[in-house]
């Protein structure tokens, strides 16, 4: 590649929409070009990085048994009605009609696409099991897009679907895919972590997430440094912070605590440690009863230093359709103005999940149920009846791993991957059955697969950068290699030369281009360094009069002098390593 024969369009400035690094390095960069709202053009340094990606994981997929097919983009929406996911969805399912007034959906993922394909196409077990995969553009209706490539709403993902006889064998299709995914992002020179996760919209019952490490992440990621244990801040598990819940001491006391609503308030006001103190949060279920609908009343506790994990709420028994109270609601229920909300003396029946931790305290602080007041020395059984007990709270470093070896840490990550076990939550409501070995129909056991193909690119710029731009892992970069020319238009010595490397380097297989634009050493170099291509060659008559070019890698801080007839091995070794 001659770069006077593609296209490149760097530029000194981010745009002032750009926020994060990574926008703001692939626009400058000229990678990618805002067309709309979370909506980008591919530009050719973009695109090659792109398909990069993509032929790493279509590598994989392949030796890992998928078998590569490609579903529509525009999907009818009675396959999402069958699975209750057309109204599920909300607002992020992009929903239009033809000229004909029938509905559509711009897919978001395609689970239901390729369940419909199976169940028509698969009768029995001797069939099983199979892996499909595409890699095609995705759509959602994103609130807010932002972030680039990030948080977009219209990108390119990877996504598998596993179809198997029964749990056990669903299972064994999982870890194939989890092994893949792994090689995959080992393959692309990433720095990366597995977690444990929560299925969310998907649905199913376990699910990783495939995070890649950097310190602008949106996600938590909580690990064990001293095991295995991995999960996502959704997931993780808290243990309680006490073993046994300690003796009363103290006598229960109503105290003035005037205008301090937060713990934090009534902590320093009281002169307690804020671990001390336990709040309240007041929750609302509504259900229908014989036709008539009905409102629950329901309090969850938390120690006042620790934060709620909502996606663990809604897996507490009667919670699953659980809201936040009203403030009609909160004064029906207690008496009080939210504040000093607490779980002794409500004006109504409450039903109280207290979490772990709180369960096992002693001695605490809560709510009064009466404006400028709360309880000091309350205790379990002798001043409230014993609670139901969940774990309901984000872990918070130091916590002991829910494994036993070892503490938690917190780092940040970026969702690039998550492989999901279905099992039979699509076939059974698309009613995708296979005979089995007795003649009998059976639901399928289902598995799902994504990547985040256009996501990737953002992901590997905010691990690796610069103040001078991106520097792409070898793998993934748009070109592996730049030869920069000093005056390759006026001297015929340096012109030979870099034809005859150029020429070595492609008949290697390495990707290489040649900067023939006849830019100042300081402009091509600046381009090169923002475009973030891992490997340069500098070609100039001062060195090939010494017998040397001018080898730079991204990463280092000054060049190498290496001799003209070495340079082609030199390169590939780097290339290797």
């Amino acid at each position: 590649m001659r770069a006077s024969r593609f296209f490149i369009s760097t530029l000194k400035d981010a745009p002032s929409d750009a926020e994060i690094v990574s926008h703001q390095l692939m626009m400058r960069a000229g990678m990618i070009k805002r067309l709309g709202s979370g909506i980008y053009t591919y530009m050719p340094t973009g695109l090659r990085v792109i398909r990069k990606v993509e032929a790493i994981i279509r590598e994989e997929m392949n030796k890992a048994g998928g078998i590569e097919l490609l579903m529509p983009l525009v999907q009818p929406a009675e396959l999402w009605q069958e699975t209750g996911r057309w109204e599920k969805m909300g607002p992020e399912l992009m929903r239009v009609k033809d000229r004909h007034g029938r509905e559509y959906a711009i897919q978001p993922t395609s689970e239901e696409v390729i369940t419909d394909v199976v169940r028509s196409e698969i009768k029995s077990y001797r069939q099983l099991p199979l892996n499909f995969y595409h890699i095609q553009t995705k759509f959602r209706d994103e609130r807010r897009p932002r972030f680039g490539l990030m948080r977009g709403r219209e990108f390119t993902m990877k996504d598998a679907y596993s179809f198997d006889r029964d749990e056990a064998s669903m299972k064994a299709s999982y870890q194939i895919m989890y092994d893949a995914y792994t090689a995959i992002f080992n393959r692309f020179g990433l720095k990366f972590r597995a977690v444990a996760a929560d299925n969310g919209a998907i649905g199913g019952s376990g699910s990783h997430e495939f995070h890649v490490i950097a310190s602008t992440g949106e996600d938590a990621i909580v690990y064990c440094p001293t095991s295995d244990y991995a999960a996502n801040m959704e997931a993780a598990e808290a243990l309680p912070l006490a073993e046994a819940r300690a003796a009363a001491a103290a006598a229960l006391t109503k105290t003035a605590t005037p205008g301090a609503t937060k713990c934090e308030a009534v902590a320093e006001m009281l002169k307690l440690p804020l671990s001390q103190t336990v709040k309240t949060i007041a929750l609302t279920v509504e259900k229908e009863v014989a036709g008539k609908q009905v409102f629950e009343n329901w309090m969850l506790l938390l120690r006042g230093d620790h934060e709620l994990n909502e996606i663990k709420v809604g897996k507490v028994p009667g919670l699953a359709g659980h809201r936040f109270a009203t403030e009609a609601e909160i004064l029906a229920c207690y008496g009080s103005i939210p504040g000093y909300l607490g779980p002794i003396g409500t004006k109504q029946p409450v039903t109280i999940v207290a979490d772990r931790t709180v369960a096992n305290m002693a001695d605490f602080v809560c709510g009064a149920n009466e404006e400028g007041f709360h309880y000091t020395g309350a205790n379990w059984v002798r001043d409230l009846p014993e609670a139901l007990v969940a774990d309901l709270r984000n872990v918070v470093e130091g916590d002991a791993s829910p494994d036993g070896k070892g503490v938690l840490a917190i780092e940040r990550g970026i969702e690039v991957g998550h492989v999901f076990q279905l099992g039979t939550s699509y076939s059974e409501s698309m009613k995708a059955t296979f005979l089995d070995e007795n003649g009998k129909p059976a639901p399928l056991q289902m598995g799902c697969y994504g990547i985040g193909v256009t996501r990737i690119l953002g992901a590997a710029i905010e691990q690796n950068f610069d103040d001078k731009g991106i520097i792409w892992p070898a793998a993934i970069a748009p070109f592996e290699v730049v030869l920069c020319p000093m005056g390759m238009d006026r001297s015929e010595m340096v012109k030979t030369e870099v034809e005859s490397l150029y020429a070595a380097l492609q008949a290697a297989g390495v990707d290489v281009i040649v900067d023939d634009r006849g830019l100042r050493p300081g402009a091509m170099f600046a381009d090169w360094e923002l475009i973030g291509v891992p490997h340069r060659v500098v070609i100039g008559e001062r060195g090939l009069k010494e017998g040397n070019l001018e080898y730079q890698g991204r990463r280092d801080l000054e060049a190498t002098a290496v001799p003209v007839a070495g340079m082609a091995e030199f390169i590939k070794g780097k290339l290797s390593q």
